[in-house]
């Protein structure tokens, strides 16, 4: 039997333009694994891939980043949630860069998609069922504690998916992966430090406790999960992609050229990987 090979994305916001770099080099090598799963931006770029829209990624970030519509503090005080996620989960795929629904639905590869329960703290689920055509569950887990707005999804609750499951790699694995390919949007060295301004979001997100314990321990849960990715590189098990050079960016970064940069460099990382890729993939 074939083993099963998975890709895992990690969030960070627009960090994760690295990642699109990454995929539309994929996409070009016409590399797709059995499995893809992501959670927060990780999640929304993943999308574009495996609908095989090569560029669409990219675009959405880079023709509309000037927009106030697209991320602002404007957006947050009009609200309450510094993306817009109308604009982001609406207009844009379905009005003025048409996501593929049906080209993600009828794709053999396997999507999952993670969130956080904000009333457990721990993380939930979806698959493509839950896709048809409906961006909410990728609302959802873009949605960040404090710079959004708790999203329902049949009867639940969500936030983040990067909150609870920064780097999904053991959902995964348990969903029966043989092999991973990792896409970081960190360089390699970097360890998480505990959240700042603990009193804040507690106050802001009193009403949600367990999403507060979860932040607090947040960079635990991280490090210890790139420790694991570490062990999985060394049995083997994972390929990892990583910027080579440490990250100056923040999750809001606005400036084009930043992002292009981060783009591209994506785009090399993922060529500097690529006799392994092809080697993995049996090309």
């Amino acid at each position: 039997m074939a083993e099963k090979i998975g890709l895992v994305l990690e969030g960070g916001g627009m960090r994760g333009i690295y990642t699109v770099g990454v995929l539309d080099r994929l996409l070009e090598l016409s590399i797709m694994p059995d499995y893809v799963i992501g959670v927060s931006a990780g999640a929304c770029n993943g999308l574009s891939y495996v609908s095989r829209q090569v560029g669409r990624g990219y675009r959405i970030i880079m023709d509309y980043i000037g927009d106030a519509r697209y991320v602002s503090v404007s957006n947050y005080l009009k609200t309450g949630s510094m993306f817009g996620m109308d604009f982001i989960f609406d207009e844009i795929p379905h009005k003025l860069d048409l996501y593929d629904y049906d080209a993600l639905l009828s794709s053999p590869c396997e999507y999952v998609v993670g969130v956080t329960d904000v009333r457990t703290g721990r993380p939930v689920y979806f698959d493509k069922r839950d896709m048809d055509h409906d961006s909410t569950v990728f609302r959802a887990s873009s949605a960040l504690p404090f710079f959004s707005h708790v999203v329902e999804y049949k009867g639940g609750q969500y936030l983040d998916g990067g909150t609870a499951d920064p780097i999904p790699v053991r959902k995964a694995l348990a969903d029966g992966c043989d092999r991973l390919v990792v896409i970081l949007t960190q360089h390699r060295d970097y360890r998480k430090k505990p959240q700042k301004h603990q009193r804040i979001y507690a106050h802001a997100l009193r009403q949600y406790p367990a999403i507060v314990d979860a932040m607090n321990v947040r960079h635990q849960v991280y490090n210890d999960t790139l420790d694991y990715i570490q062990q999985l590189e060394r049995e083997g098990t994972a390929l990892v992609i990583a910027p080579h050079t440490p990250v100056t960016i923040g999750r809001f970064e606005k400036k084009a050229e930043n992002l292009n940069r981060l783009y591209e460099q994506g785009k090399q990382d993922a060529i500097r990987q690529e006799e392994a890729l092809k080697k993995l993939f049996s090309l």
